[in-house]
């Protein structure tokens, strides 16, 4: 399977690279689904939810999930309160038009992790190939 990935896009792509994109996203939106939070404990809680709700999906205990396929500036974008606003301007934008056959709301968290990239490391960014 991997060898075909790296044959059909001519990148270094895995299936891990899929299944750690599909985590990220769907944490993303099961924090943007839960209620406001007006603690760090029910912050956390609402973390933790979220990741057990990912977990559940890709067949993984949380602590995995969490640790190998959900990137990290989700959580922290949402403990900072920048994720759920970025999300929802981000969505807002790209709804008349999400581009290279994604959703809104997966074209809203590349937004969200690209620019978190950017403002730590400067030249590194996330691309994306797809087929038009």
């Amino acid at each position: 399977m991997n060898e075909y990935l790296r044959d059909i896009t001519g990148e270094e792509i895995t299936a891990k690279d899929f299944r750690t994109w599909a985590a990220t996203n769907l944490a993303a939106l099961a924090l943007q689904r839960l209620e406001a939070f007006d603690s760090q404990a029910k912050a956390k809680k609402n973390v933790l939810q979220a990741v057990e709700a990912v977990a559940k999906m890709l067949g993984n205990t949380p602590a995995i999930c969490r640790k190998c396929y959900i990137h990290p500036a989700i959580f922290q974008g949402y403990l900072d309160g920048r994720l759920l606003e970025t999300l929802k301007q981000r969505s807002d934008e790209k709804l008349g038009d999400p581009g290279h056959g994604l959703r809104a709301e997966e074209a809203a968290v590349i937004g969200f992790l690209s620019h978190e990239l950017e403002s730590t490391s400067g030249a590194k960014r996330i691309t994306i190939a797809t087929k038009q």
